[in-house]
């Protein structure tokens, strides 16, 4: 691939563009991010949604085609193999209890450090060959859900469950991140709400973490450096953070309306004259609306409906502050919105709405990290300065 003729700085300075808004810096084949859908490898997001899995989106965004049966077969069998944790990263999870339960740690935390930990016993640690990190990626894919199972254990004080084998081999990898986290087998429609919001979340070109993981890659460091920067980057409550933090949003406006304080109305106008930073809204490039939002948000009503009412009004709250936002800001719910209430519905925590997140945008990170290696250029922009002018030390 040519690159673009170099530019003096003051050229660059015309163009700068706070936060990189609107500027491309670089090229991919693996995704597109438009007004008008969002796009894996050439296939929209509603059509994966309604008619792929996760583990064929994820064998999409690896291997960059669409799988054949055997095929299919071939990489899901790979990934199981890989669900086990190392004794002494399966060690330290459990050692985290206290670190977590003090506050100096999140999920996160744990989760950043445990993957760093795994590329201390990667056989292809060191190696980027493109046949190496295929091999690393399926192992992160397969080990991510494991150590977000293992350490909700850890913090409900249970034994780790499925230590050995890394949860049930019979269960998909849906399922059975769901059966690491609870010891019990889920039903079809849990497991299905959470297998299509590992597909909408797997990918989304240069985002705030993707772009981190892929400045990391372009030094030619490891994936799994690479892979544990994309954590910390996701950590944010301005990117992956943010259902959880939505969620906390709606637990409080709720206790606002149930204590009689005011209507959900009230607390958003508040909120507004406040200049309150209101998560799950709004987009970098979506400017008309997520288009992952209204799938994710159909799937958790159709839950909360059986669950009853106490779990529906969470959406029914949700609702009121979406038309809220759109009738007085003009801005669309992201697809945290909506999963923030989806996954509290399905009784999940919600410190692991994060790591859960990472289970599927790791497909994302090493399709990223793979495509950066294969055809690598250091990625090194410049800066405005806006410091002091030249001056002389020795005056």
């Amino acid at each position: 691939m040519a690159t673009a003729p170099a530019i003096s700085k003051e050229q660059a300075e015309a163009i700068y563009s706070r936060g990189l808004e609107g500027i491309i810096a670089g090229e991919t084949n693996i995704c597109s991010v438009e007004q008008g859908g969002l796009f894996y490898r050439g296939y929209e997001i509603h059509d994966l949604a309604q008619h792929a899995t996760f583990e064929e989106v994820a064998f999409l965004l690896l291997e960059g085609h669409k799988p054949s049966a055997a095929e299919l077969t071939r990489f899901k069998h790979e990934v199981v193999a890989e669900r086990p944790l190392p004794p002494f990263v399966r060690a330290f999870i459990e050692s985290s209890g206290g670190w977590l339960a003090s506050g100096r740690a999140v999920p996160m935390d744990v989760l950043r450090s445990a993957v760093s930990l795994l590329g201390h016993t990667d056989p292809d640690a060191q190696d980027n060959s493109p046949a190496a990190n295929l091999r690393k990626s399926k192992r992160l894919l397969a080990k991510i859900p494991t150590i977000i199972g293992h350490m909700q254990n850890v913090i409900d004080g249970r034994s780790i469950i499925g230590a050995e084998l890394g949860g049930d081999p019979s269960l998909s990898h849906a399922a059975n991140l769901l059966y690491l986290m609870t010891g019990h087998k889920p039903d079809a429609e849990a497991t299905k709400v959470i297998d299509v919001s590992l597909t909408l979340y797997a990918e989304h070109d240069f985002n705030a973490s993707t772009f981190t993981s892929r400045v990391i890659a372009g030094t030619l460091s490891d994936m799994h450096g690479a892979v544990a920067g994309g954590v910390a980057a996701l950590k944010g409550p301005l990117h992956g953070g943010a259902n959880e933090a939505a969620m906390e949003m709606l637990k409080e406006i709720r206790e606002f309306v149930d204590a009689g304080k005011g209507s959900v109305n009230d607390f958003m106008q508040n909120a507004f004259a406040t200049k309150r930073k209101l998560m799950g809204f709004g987009h970098r490039v979506y400017k008309n609306g997520d288009h992952r939002a209204p799938i994710l948000g159909k799937l958790g009503r159709a839950v909360a409906q059986k669950k009853g009412k106490d779990f529906l009004r969470w959406f029914d709250i949700g609702d009121e502050v979406e038309k809220i936002m759109l009738r007085d800001k003009k801005i669309h719910p992201n697809v945290d919105f909506p999963c923030g209430m989806t996954y509290y519905t399905l009784g999940i925590p919600v410190p692991q709405y994060t790591p859960i997140f990472v289970a599927a945008r790791v497909t994302g990170w090493c399709a990223h990290i793979m495509e950066q290696h294969a055809n690598n250029r250091i990625i090194r922009p410049l800066s405005k300065y806006t410091g002091e002018p030249l001056r002389k030390w020795g005056t």
